[in-house]
């Protein structure tokens, strides 16, 4: 590092789906830029039942003693036939309490925390984009949706306490819920998938106070250029 500090040097982060994809691979990266890290998975909290992403804000103070930033990753797995019509209500439930729902509770916690113990917080939750584009996933693109929202929501509120919030919108990603068939490389302009690394080096840059201190409330797409795909084409 040539004598310079390390970018999360000091910091102390909670991050959940950090026990696989994007999630460890954000995980990993905030750790060897300096920062402690409480990972948090289904073995830590079903985010999905009541009362447990309350407890996972609790648990990580008390094992952190203080918490600067909070990293939601975590989202049910899916799968490309849960479509409109499709879809459970079991589905449509799940995935909007651990992408939103748990979401909320958490940012709201830890957010009160921030604030009243002076730490200037940063946030950041990995949304998708779904978030902005109908692509036959009704209860993953709806969650993703109001997290974006939420993740605005936040931005405004939390602002004025010296607190940051984003999101960071990862394109074909391959691994985790999503199924990469080979020739999809042909529509991203890159002409390759993502990588977690990829995420978590762009997660770096806007937690960090060397390259993120005035972005808050905003969307980092990271897609290799799939975005620019016109969707209605065959």
């Amino acid at each position: 590092m040539d004598g310079k500090l390390k970018l999360l040097e000091g910091d102390t982060a909670l991050v959940t789906g950090a026990a696989g994809g994007i999630g460890r691979g954000i995980a990993a990266a905030l750790a060897e830029e300096g920062a402690t890290v409480f990972g948090a998975d289904l073995q830590e909290a079903d985010l999905s039942k009541p009362g447990e992403a309350q407890r996972l804000a609790r648990e990580a103070i008390r094992r952190l003693g203080r918490v600067s930033i909070f990293v939601h990753a975590a989202s049910p797995r899916r799968q490309e036939a849960q479509k409109a019509l499709a879809a459970t209500e079991a589905q449509w439930r799940e995935m909007l309490e651990v992408n939103l729902n748990a979401a909320f509770i958490l940012a709201q916690s830890l957010g009160i925390h921030m604030k009243d113990n002076g730490i200037p917080g940063r946030m950041l939750f990995v949304t998708s984009l779904h978030a902005e584009s109908p692509r036959n996933l009704p209860h993953y693109s709806a969650a993703k949706a109001g997290q974006t929202m939420l993740m605005k929501e936040l931005a405004r509120a939390l602002g004025p306490h010296g607190i940051r919030v984003n999101a960071v919108a990862p394109g074909a990603v391959a691994g985790g819920g999503f199924a990469a068939p080979p020739a999809m490389t042909a529509k991203i302009p890159l002409g390759r998938f993502g990588t977690p690394a990829d995420i978590a080096s762009m997660a770096v840059a806007v937690l960090s106070e060397r390259f993120g201190a005035y972005v808050t409330g905003a969307t980092l797409v990271v897609d290799g250029g799939i975005a620019l795909h016109n969707w209605i084409d065959p």
